[in-house]
């Protein structure tokens, strides 16, 4: 199986001829993280994670291509041309097969940004038994998880509750998504804590993945 970074939120996950995208955002190289892809899965409707037009023009290509996200999504693209016929609606405790890839689902709410702010839908992946895309969240999988994507940077994340997350997930491998706002400085900060998180535990081996880099699991 092969994991390739597409910018921020977005990775895809390929195992021969069966494949599928997951968070083509507005902070990511969308059009590319959706060539060839006739599966997407959306975590959340906030548009780092989901970049309605240009997955409304990769679908307007592609008369293969689905989608699959929280009810929230479907609401929100069912009167979109491109959209509207291959959505379809999943939620926490669920498994389906997208892209020929076996998926099951987690989760079921966003993480807190601030009490004033409502909480929304957000669903967690695992794709096979290989890569767990918790979307923005820190729930963790009752799963074995070869590789976890690991946000590492956002309003709502905390360094001390990533760190706990990566830990409490005991995944071999972990990578970082959610990094579409750190700079150099910030990529050194975030990532050294997870280096030696993993070092000390001797779980979980972190490794940077760059935009278009691949990795095989």
């Amino acid at each position: 199986m092969e994991l390739t970074k597409f910018g921020h939120a977005c990775v895809r996950i390929s195992d021969g001829d069966r494949r599928l995208a997951i968070d083509p955002g507005m902070f990511s190289e969308v059009a590319e993280a959706l060539t060839d892809i006739d599966a997407v899965l959306i975590t959340h409707e906030h548009p780092d994670h989901l970049d309605v037009d240009k997955l409304a023009a990769a679908a307007a290509r592609n008369p293969d291509l689905r989608v699959w996200g929280p009810q929230s999504i479907v609401d929100q693209l069912a009167g979109n041309q491109a959209l509207g016929e291959r959505l379809t609606a999943v939620g926490p405790g669920q498994s389906f097969v997208a892209g020929g890839l076996q998926v099951r689902t987690y989760g079921g709410q966003h993480a807190l940004i601030h009490s004033s702010i409502p909480v929304i839908a957000n669903v967690g992946y695992l794709v096979g038994d290989a890569v767990y895309h918790p979307g923005d969240s820190y729930i963790v999988p009752n799963a074995s998880v070869e590789a976890l994507l690991v946000p590492v940077n956002a309003p709502w994340a905390k360094v001390a509750e990533t760190v706990d997350f990566t830990i409490s997930v005991r995944a071999p491998r972990a990578f970082q998504i959610h990094d579409g706002l750190l700079n150099d400085a910030g990529f050194g900060l975030y990532e050294g804590q997870l280096a030696r998180v993993g070092q000390l535990y001797g779980v979980t081996r972190f490794q940077h993945l760059a935009s278009g880099e691949s990795v095989d699991l």
